[in-house]
């Protein structure tokens, strides 16, 4: 989920009058250079614009584009990537059938004719994958999970909160990355981070920026999406008397010593960085202060890195659990890029959930502290890294606790299955031997899943409390929420909410009929605006939504929409 530029000057002039010249009616790929310089210029276009949605071996959000120039002509790319809305409206099959497969339309790229033929270009490089199929001859299952998803009578006020101002380039969506909404205890206000680097403070319904973190961190680097740039940040439970607070954030390939390495062997695409602050004045409006930075780790892709940052909301003063920091770490896209032996590793932190102590001081880097009370893991006899407290996630998205005191981390799946799960000491989750409670090959297609083995319990692995598939839905990513716990909206108690990044369609469990061993029915709500139900993707006035959850001091849970960078707060309850 990188940033390499190198420009020949008189190559790039005359590529450009050739390509604009020509593209329009062009139908070969002949004419374009092979020689390095440009190909790292053209993966620089291509990464920047397209590989938030594209990769090179798996379907994402779009279809995997290896190949593509042997399927469709230079011109139908140059017009698709140009205006793909305007391609479908003109009738073209290939558009039309794109649209229906993914249920969506492609955002058109504020760019130039220059940066299309740029991606083009390096398309023209890429071959059709090679996908090894599996040895035994087994057919993936088509429909993981047949039962559909049940629209419940439950309909939810939304009410209108706030605007977060656009950091898109060119107008650009999503107009706002607005990733996570928060709290600080005992601090009046809502925070909320724009992946761009901008952590915004609402106050009396005045919003301004608490923190600029690429005006404090020189390094930091928010392209080419993937979740790049001011991943989360969490607020120490005692923020307001020791002013301590903890962000992620990315920076360039080599801008640090990673504590977390890669084999020599793997191109490090970007670092994930963990850092803590102390804020002179807690009460401030605008951060001041100073950091010292926690951890970091190489990562072999742009994708799936420092996913969520938290405190267990329930630990009080005394207790093993206060003041320890959990940080969410995706597989950095080692499946996708072809390292799948990255995740699930004894060396490594890729694909877990980290406990740390941001007070101690007995880690390898001497920076932070590992409790004593970690659970002690092996895999296949050899133990992990102590600061692992849970694994086997392709990428955690979210990570919350309920009154209960149940972990509940959201983890989003690869081709098939998005999953919510209760998370233990020591649990592991299986990725990417496991992709929710199905078998999965990770060095062949990945695309699909099988039945779990007869000696499954042999593995000791642990499975979603609820899943859904992606069949029917187009391309489907878990946006994580929370367990209602506020007061305003008693119907609402009991009840965990979370939803489609995508689609935007809105899902909840009800935590009362979470069993062991077995999997909890999900249930789809409506939401309502100015008293009419409708969806988000009407409210965005686009299929593609990018939903985040995020929550207050009272347990009151808010929904931001990315596309138009708007956040609402579930109101009232219409109908149940």
């Amino acid at each position: 989920m990188n940033k390499e530029l190198l420009i020949i000057p008189l190559a790039l002039l005359y590529f450009f009058l050739q390509y604009s010249c020509n593209t329009a009616n062009s139908t070969s790929y002949s004419d374009i250079a092979r020689d390095s310089a440009t190909i790292e210029r053209d993966k620089t276009a291509f990464q920047k614009n397209c590989s938030n949605c594209h990769s090179f071996r798996y379907e994402s959000i779009g279809p995997q584009l290896g190949g593509i120039t042997t399927q469709v002509s230079r011109d139908w790319l140059y017009h698709f990537i140009k205006d793909p809305r305007k391609m479908i409206e003109s009738g073209d099959g290939r558009s039309k059938a794109l649209q229906h497969k993914y249920k969506s339309v492609m955002p058109t790229l504020a760019i130039s004719d220059e940066e299309i033929g740029e991606i083009i270009s390096y398309l023209h490089t890429r071959q059709k994958p090679v996908v090894k199929k599996n040895s035994d001859g087994k057919q993936g299952i088509e429909d993981p999970i047949p039962d559909t998803i049940q629209m419940s009578d439950l309909v939810v006020d939304l009410e209108f909160v706030k605007q977060i101002p656009s950091s898109s380039i060119n107008g650009k969506k999503p107009l706002a990355r607005i990733n996570k909404l928060s709290f600080a205890q005992n601090v009046n206000g809502l925070f909320i981070v724009d992946l761009h680097g901008k952590l915004y403070k609402l106050k009396n319904n005045q919003l301004s920026i608490y923190m600029d973190l690429p005006q404090l961190s020189p390094h930091f680097i928010s392209d080419p999406g993937q979740g790049t740039g001011f991943g989360s940040f969490v607020f120490h439970p005692n923020f307001s008397k020791n002013g301590l607070l903890y962000t992620t954030h990315t920076e360039s390939a080599g801008s640090g010593n990673a504590d977390f390495r890669l084999p020599d062997s793997i191109k490090v695409a970007l670092q994930w960085v963990l850092t803590e602050w102390k804020a002179n004045n807690p009460a401030a409006d605008q951060f001041q202060g100073t950091h010292r930075e926690l951890l970091r780790a190489d990562m072999p892709s742009v994708m799936h890195g420092f996913q969520e940052l938290e405190f267990n909301s329930n630990a009080k003063k005394g207790s093993k659990d206060y003041g320890k920091l959990y940080l969410g770490i995706g597989d950095g896209g080692s499946v996708d890029v072809g390292f799948s032996f990255l995740p699930h590793s004894p060396e490594r932190i890729l694909g877990s959930i980290i406990r740390v102590d941001p007070a101690g001081s007995n880690s390898k880097n001497g920076r932070y502290g590992i409790p004593s009370d970690n659970p002690s893991i092996s895999y296949k006899g050899e133990p992990l890294l102590k600061e692992v407290y849970a694994y086997g996630f392709r990428n955690p998205h979210r990570i919350s606790w309920n009154k209960a005191g149940q972990m509940i981390v959201s983890n989003i799946g690869q081709s098939k299955i998005e999953s919510v799960n209760i998370v233990l000491p020591g649990n592991d989750f299986g990725w990417p031997f496991r992709e929710g409670s199905f078998l999965l090959d990770p060095d062949g297609d990945v695309e699909k899943v099988y039945p779990l083995p007869a000696n499954d319990s042999i593995y000791h692995f642990s499975y979603p409390i609820a899943q859904y598939d992606h069949k029917g839905k187009g391309y489907s990513a878990i946006s994580g929420g929370y367990q209602y716990s506020g007061s305003a909206v008693p119907a609402l108690k009991g009840k965990y909410f979370f939803g489609d990044i995508h689609s935007g369609k809105l899902y909840y469990i009800d935590m009362s009929e979470v069993k062991e061993d077995s999997r909890t029915g999900i249930k789809e709500w409506q939401g309502s605006f100015d008293g009419k139900k409708t969806t988000l993707s009407t409210l965005c006035e686009q299929e593609r939504t990018d939903l985040r959850f995020g929550i207050d001091a009272e347990g009151e849970i808010y929904i931001m929409t990315k596309t138009d960078g708007n956040i609402y707060k579930m109101n009232k309850v219409l109908s149940k």
